[in-house]
């Protein structure tokens, strides 16, 4: 007759733990150590032989246990536990804490710790903070060097339709790649998810094709501080569009940002209502690609969906670029960009202005995972900033005293305005938070 499987045999035996040690005989068992003893499944006591399970603080290397466990033979020591194991309320035997460490099957390590295997921390674990840093640097780092190549293109070869599909072209092909090699996996796209994308496509494509007309048509710091009302647009959008009470806390702050605006503007040296004009257009648009983004909320990662989003936007782009500049490009657009700088440095211009482009939008939706809302908020202040300050000094822009006062009220109204709205964000999630516990 088959006798039962002993049931802690049968836990040890399907561990994943290597260095557990099975004695046939408490004679092997260290003073130190913790005995757990079990009555053998036969009901013969004098064939049957006591499984013992010993924890020891420390191994003793001379005594011949064998190890038991499938994928390594290195011994693991418990120094302690700040839990104790009661026997029917009798017997109180402190055994654990502090922790060991093996390999699993991967040759990775494990942490043993409150009887739990936890792998061990990865350097972004350990470093979030160095980590936030470094995505913040270069989100910084790409979008100042994005704005000045492109706006160096721009003085040679002003054909903005172009110039925005050729940012999407490089993104996609960059896309396409990364998905090859499985970095990251490509998320599969149905009909519906197609729906639910192409308004926010379509919002994306006429925001940034109009930013480029702005940017090809006035100073790279005046685009920037017309940008700057964006977050207008958006606080409209809510309480006209999606019908959401804005408080009034929010509305006074917005008051700083529509005056500096308008005080850069009235005295800016390079100023002209179709730069004006395209960057305000391109405030609307993404305001509304937020809007549509909101309900094209699905459980896709973010990469996956910039990606798709990129696509799509690429077909919005490519008609006006033919049908608006598609005859100047034949007749001269190309012949005099070459003459000017030679068809290597054209070409590469066009790449890596591209490449910049697509690289920190993508890190900006990283870091936007990484930190609280307040923080990304504060950071994408501080980015403007950035933008404006090194354009100036790369370009060797002169602005009048009141340009530089008013960009400076705007910037300060926009950092108000992004703190009260985190704060609201952050009350909000506590707020649903102590709802659900």
């Amino acid at each position: 007759m088959a006798s039962a499987t002993n049931p802690v045999q049968s836990l040890i035996t399907n561990s994943r733990f290597s260095s557990l040690y099975l004695s046939s005989s408490t004679n092997r068992i260290l003073p130190s150590s913790v005995l757990l003893k079990t009555p053998s499944s036969s009901s013969s006591s004098s064939s049957s032989r006591t499984l013992c399970l010993a924890f020891s603080s420390s191994l003793d290397k001379n005594k011949g246990s064998v190890p038991v466990g499938l994928f390594s033979a290195k011994p693991l020591t418990f120094t302690g536990w700040n839990q104790t194991i009661r026997r029917r309320s009798l017997v109180k035997s402190p055994v654990a804490s502090a922790a060991a460490a093996d390999a699993d099957a991967d040759g990775h390590e494990i942490e043993i710790s409150e009887g739990y295997a936890k792998p061990s921390k990865s350097f972004a674990q350990r470093f979030p903070a160095l980590v936030t840093g470094f995505f913040f640097f270069m989100w910084y780092f790409l979008n100042v060097i994005f704005n000045i190549l492109n706006k160096k293109v721009y003085n040679y070869f002003p054909y903005p339709y172009f110039v925005s599909v050729i940012h999407l072209v490089v993104g996609v092909a960059y896309c396409l790649v990364s998905w090859s090699v499985g970095l990251p996996k490509r998320a599969p796209i149905d009909k519906e998810l197609l729906v639910l994308l192409t308004p926010v496509a379509f919002c994306h494509a006429l925001g940034h094709v109009m930013s480029n007309v702005s940017f090809a048509a006035v100073a790279v710091s005046f685009t920037h501080t017309i940008k700057a009302l964006e977050p207008f647009f958006n606080a409209a959008a809510s309480q006209f569009v999606l019908g959401h009470q804005i408080p009034l806390s929010l509305w006074l702050s917005l008051a700083p940002v529509v005056i500096g605006v308008s005080m850069a503007s009235l005295t800016e040296l390079s100023f002209n209502w179709t730069g004006f004009i395209s960057a305000m257009i391109s405030n609307i648009a993404f305001t509304y690609r937020s809007i549509y983004s909101k309900k094209a909320m699905t459980g896709m990662d973010s990469t996956n969906v910039y990606a798709y989003i990129s696509i799509i936007a690429l077909f919005f782009c490519l008609p006006p670029a033919i049908l608006i500049e598609g005859p100047q490009l034949m007749q001269h657009g190309f012949r005099d960009a070459i003459a000017k700088v030679g068809l290597v440095k054209f070409l590469s211009d066009l790449f890596w202005i591209g490449m910049f482009y697509h690289l920190y939008n993508q890190l900006a939706t990283n870091t936007l995972e990484r930190v609280a809302p307040l923080t990304h908020a504060v950071g994408n202040v501080l980015k403007r900033v950035f933008v404006i300050g090194f354009s100036i000094v790369v370009f060797g822009n002169k602005i009048s005293t009141q340009t530089g006062i008013g960009t400076a009220i705007a910037i300060a109204g926009v950092a108000i305005y992004s703190l009260i709205k985190a704060n609201m964000e952050e009350q909000k999630r506590k707020a649903a938070l102590s709802t659900a516990s």
